[in-house]
């Protein structure tokens, strides 16, 4: 039977329960929240608990959303380029100069001394679409002196983010060499790290506040933030990991004393947010409907369809594979889909994932989102059986 008014089928909605609640049950996930929004009908799940053995999983659970932060960081960067205190293509050394006058290495397996001038600064822009020419060198095992320092620098790819202040992760970074010339190459994460801290410098105020005022407050999204307060903590989901030597799930994070209950030192505009999956829709749908959400216009439609449609040309995403695929590209701080090869992959999607168990995609093509929201540790860029199942439940139900 299809809905009212959203053209999703309530039948093939029940599919997906059945589906997502046998994940729970086999013991993939311990709880989660699902959330698939269509023409202005919502419909949520909540199955299992907050922690293994622990209390029921609700609606207003309170997850770590990881890297679904880079997005949210990424439009409060061009709110200030609206205003005209940012220009994508302005060099950012006035504002960072910790990444003034780089070098650049002689080629990937060079060490980080053999070094050459860069051919032109660092952009906004850059940053953006992560080819500022620092990043994860997705090559395993690490073998390169790049990837060595960046390691000694505190910046090893893996769960645990940095937590400097954000002068002394600027100091950090502006101690490396560059891997590639600016704008060469596609490299995740750094960008967006960075990002965070031109933000709070161009504004004069932390990233979190600004975030506050000019984001979340507006959108009615009263949960997200870069740490969880006492009086919240009992809706905050436990962060678990797979034991790969016994595949059990162990406590990777602990709401009471973990990473999120007390303010961080780096507001980490990569991946330190926590949300719910009611939140984070009020910031998808204010993309979806071209930057405003009810009577709040936070971005201009030009700007959203800038920052969702493909920033890369093919040369930019050379040993991307792992991230991207072959259907998908980047944006600003999201990915975005140009080419179809499954069910859920429509060009025009965009959206990015959590490493601690989340997704958010949206589609305008259908006039969908949808928010899959977990707390089990991803083991690898692929996505965990449970995503895929999920994206693939929310398109089988589209009913018209």
């Amino acid at each position: 039977m299809p809905s009212d008014n959203g053209g999703l089928s309530r039948a093939r909605l029940g599919r997906m329960h059945e589906v997502l609640a046998r994940h729970v049950a086999d013991g993939n996930v311990p709880g989660l929240v699902a959330l698939v929004s269509r023409r202005g009908e919502i419909h949520a799940d909540v199955i299992g608990r907050m922690a293994v053995g622990g209390a029921p999983m609700q609606r207003d659970s309170i997850f770590r959303i990881t890297s679904m932060t880079k997005p949210v960081t990424a439009v409060a960067a061009m709110m200030l380029v609206e205003e005209c205190r940012l220009r994508l293509d302005d060099p950012v050394d006035r504002w960072l100069p910790e990444l003034a006058d780089r070098k650049v290495l002689r080629s990937i397996e060079s060490e980080i001394d053999d070094t050459v001038p860069a051919q032109r600064a660092i952009t906004l822009r850059d940053l953006l679409t992560f080819r500022l020419g620092l990043g994860m060198i997705p090559v395993f095992p690490q073998r390169y002196p790049i990837q060595m320092a960046m390691a000694d620098a505190g910046f090893a790819p893996g769960p645990v983010f940095p937590s400097f202040p954000p002068d002394e992760l600027m100091r950090r970074y502006g101690s490396l060499p560059l891997a590639y010339q600016p704008g060469e190459r596609w490299l995740y994460n750094s960008g967006t790290e960075i990002l965070g801290v031109l933000i709070a410098r161009v504004a004069g105020t932390s990233l979190a506040n600004f975030l506050l005022e000019r984001i979340f407050a507006p959108l009615g999204m009263t949960d997200t933030a870069f740490y969880v307060p006492q009086d919240k903590r009992d809706r905050f989901a436990t962060s678990y990991a797979r034991d790969h030597a016994t595949g059990a799930l162990k406590v990777f994070d602990d709401p009471a004393d973990g990473k999120y209950a007390s303010p961080p030192l780096l507001e980490n505009g990569s991946a330190g947010l926590v949300s719910t999956a009611d939140d984070f829709n009020a910031f998808a749908q204010m993309l979806l409907n071209g930057g405003r959400l009810g009577s709040e216009r936070i971005l201009s439609r030009p700007s959203v369809e800038l920052m969702t449609s493909d920033q890369l040309a093919p040369e930019h995403k050379q040993d991307s594979e792992m991230f991207l695929g072959a259907a998908r590209s980047w944006g600003f701080g999201m990915s975005v889909f140009t080419g179809r090869d499954d069910l859920c992959h429509m060009p025009g999607r965009y959206g990015w994932d959590g490493g601690y168990g989340t997704s958010w995609y949206s589609d305008p093509h259908e006039a969908m989102t949808g928010i899959l929201l977990t707390q089990r540790m991803m083991d690898s860029p692929q996505p965990l059986p449970v995503f895929t199942d999920f994206w693939t439940l929310a398109y089988q139900a589209i009913d018209d």
